[in-house]
């Protein structure tokens, strides 16, 4: 089983493990979950989660696990998730065997992610770890972050990784101001300093797949400018990042395939800046179809 884990912007939305034992699927721009709860798919954890059951789905594998909370940046759900996550993981693993999780957004806490992190270690075999948004901001912060085996950040996030001194994307030094020439030096200064994997899509009008330490691929098309003003985009090169690593190909061709896949889907659907993210991710199973040889082409 893979199982993604994150919050969703609704402080009302309990803290909800019924994901974890049964299949979520996508209905039009919702997700709805295994108790019938509706998600509307935006950005996000529901865009992550949404991007990845649908890839699965047209690679016939099962879809991931969903473990949802609601936090609007309180940190009260994440902080339950935190806590029930380090408890259950072990029982989670036994009774369902535990492949991999993508982390999204929880709320950064160092106590509560060392507790999660520490119950990941005890696991045998341990699950493969991918980590986006919130979770990779944290996982950074602990000084554990070369534990994970993949983030996905964009070229703001990496220059927070490349900033030692950072404790939070807020207080980001000159970095943040990086543009795309300054991809290659933040992507060494992150790895100096132990703050990345050694494998991460980063996310941008190129994108720049690292693996295994150095720089593997550039994915620059196709391009399709709309892609740039849409929410949630970047959610769903993580997802199809997550159903690529669950159908089992290896990291670094998960994440090649996941960078030129939502590129082919941008093609497949030719947005404009009003297209929401849960229209192109309803198109997924049909552009899959139509392009995984180019987007498996060696």
């Amino acid at each position: 089983m893979w199982l993604i884990a994150g919050t969703v912007p609704e402080n009302g939305f309990p803290f909800y493990t019924g994901g974890i034992w049964e299949d979520s699927k996508v209905e039009g721009d919702m997700l709805v979950l295994p108790n019938g709860k509706k998600l509307p798919v935006a950005r996000g954890a529901t865009a992550l989660a949404a991007t990845a059951i649908m890839a699965s789905q047209a690679l016939g594998k099962p879809v991931p696990r969903l473990l949802l909370v609601g936090d609007c940046g309180t940190g009260k759900g994440s902080d339950e998730a935190y806590t029930w996550l380090s408890e259950n993981l072990p029982s989670i693993a036994e009774k369902a065997g535990l492949e991999g999780l993508t982390f999204h957004y929880f709320y950064p806490d160092l106590d509560g992610h060392n507790r999660v992190f520490m119950a990941l270690e005890d696991l045998k075999p341990k699950p493969m770890l991918v980590a986006d948004a919130g979770f990779m901001y944290v996982a950074k912060m602990s000084g554990y972050a070369t534990s994970y085996d993949l983030f996905a950040p964009d070229i703001g996030e990496l220059a927070f990784l490349a900033d030692e001194r950072a404790p939070h994307p807020f207080y980001t030094r000159g970095f943040l101001l990086a543009e795309e020439e300054d991809v290659p030096e933040l992507l060494k200064r992150a790895r100096s300093h132990d703050n990345c994997p050694l494998n991460m899509i980063v996310k941008g009008k190129t994108d720049y797949i690292l693996c295994n330490g150095e720089l593997y691929a550039k994915v620059s098309e196709p391009s399709v400018e709309a892609m740039e003003c849409i929410g949630g985009t970047g959610d769903i090169v993580t997802g199809f990042a997550t159903a690529f690593l669950a159908a089992g190909y290896p990291i670094c061709k998960s994440a090649l395939q996941a960078a030129r896949a939502a590129r082919y889907l941008a093609l497949f659907c030719n947005p404009n800046p009003e297209t929401q993210a849960a229209e192109l991710i309803d198109n997924i199973g049909k552009m899959l179809r139509q392009n995984m040889g180019l987007i498996q082409k060696e």
